[in-house]
């Protein structure tokens, strides 16, 4: 068998078992609409009819400048994505909180010019009181 013939007959195994998998488990229509794709009608929360589409591929890689491909590794694109996903939510920590220093700091700051507008309140109040010398 030619390359193409092992990917073709590879990709047909996997889209029969998908296919065959979601029919069966979820009791719905599986529609072929490429030789790669897959589309399956479904409701979402709301009742509307919606597609989900599943594509099966076999990737052949990078192009190499030499006329061919470096081969796909899925191993280390998973360690890339999974990194990735780890960097973002690192970044989305740090920034959560600065955001939580920034809001504490804004909340000390008023909570201070809340106490010296208190005290300056009060201070007027103390200047309106008229002290009388008493007699003897």
């Amino acid at each position: 068998m030619t390359k193409a013939q092992l990917e073709n007959a590879l990709r047909n195994k996997f889209l029969a078992f998908v296919s065959d998998t979601i029919s069966q488990e979820m009791e719905t229509d599986v529609l072929p609409v490429s030789a790669s794709e897959l589309a399956i009608p479904c409701l979402d929360e709301e009742g509307n009819e919606k597609f989900v589409l599943i594509k099966v591929s076999i990737p052949r890689g990078t192009r190499n400048g030499q006329g061919g491909y470096d081969p796909y590794d899925g191993y280390y694109l998973a360690e890339q994505y999974a990194q990735e996903l780890k960097d973002k939510a690192d970044y989305k920590a740090q920034k959560n909180a600065e955001k939580q220093a920034k809001i504490a700091r804004d909340e000390k700051k008023r909570a201070e010019k809340k106490a010296l507008a208190e005290a300056n309140k009060n201070l007027k109040e103390l200047r309106k009181i008229k002290v009388t010398p008493e007699a003897e």
